[in-house]
């Protein structure tokens, strides 16, 4: 006869991509992930494997709940350099205040822990890299279009640029910059690729 959880795997796995994403893998013990999640270490390692497992799961759930969907709708939006400000005026925002201000961004903060020595990690995070350049490219090319950017500006180069000030954003929130000079640094980058 099957045993029968007694858990919903889902509340459990969002309890531990919270612990994760403001302690990462290395600063959060098994107990805190037993703590956190409500579990014994036998379902926990029955359902999601050891910690290692556990964490790559809770990455996965945090690009598929919160990253990609931004990612999507900068893409999809069509405006140009009016969407890529409100991009970065929405992740400074949940960056720096509400539930999850100070905590940055689960992804940055793997790039900067130990987590990207793991192949599985890195692999995950070399793909949200690759997804936040596109969204910001297809971004570029509507502006492009639209007649914004400056005569110098390639969309591909300026995407890569812009990625990597949103990183900083994420970085930067985690360690207390206020929204104010974060969205006054976007202001200036983004003046810079203006026509």
């Amino acid at each position: 006869m099957p045993d029968v959880k007694h858990f919903d795997p889902e509340v459990a796995l969002e309890r531990a991509e919270r612990l994760f994403w403001q302690h990462g893998a290395a600063g959060a013990s098994i107990q805190d992930v037993v703590t956190a999640t409500g579990l014994n270490r036998s379902s926990l390692y029955a359902t999601f494997g050891g910690k290692q497992q556990l964490y790559l799961t809770a990455l996965r759930r945090y690009l598929h709940h919160r990253a990609q969907p931004a990612f999507r709708q900068l893409a999809d939006d069509g405006r140009g350099l009016p969407a890529i400000r409100d991009f970065f005026a929405g992740l400074v925002e949940v960056r720096c205040a509400g539930e999850h201000a100070g905590w940055g961004c689960m992804a940055v903060n793997a790039h900067l822990g130990t987590e990207h020595h793991d192949a599985q990690v890195r692999a995950l995070l070399d793909d949200h890299h690759r997804q936040l350049r596109e969204a910001l490219c297809t971004a570029l090319e509507s502006a492009h279009h639209h007649g914004q950017l400056a005569p110098h500006v390639a969309p591909g180069s300026a995407a890569e640029t812009l990625a990597l000030v949103a990183y900083g954003v994420n970085a930067r929130s985690r360690n207390g910059a206020d929204a104010d000079t974060l969205l006054r640094t976007v202001t200036d980058t983004l003046a810079l690729l203006g026509a």
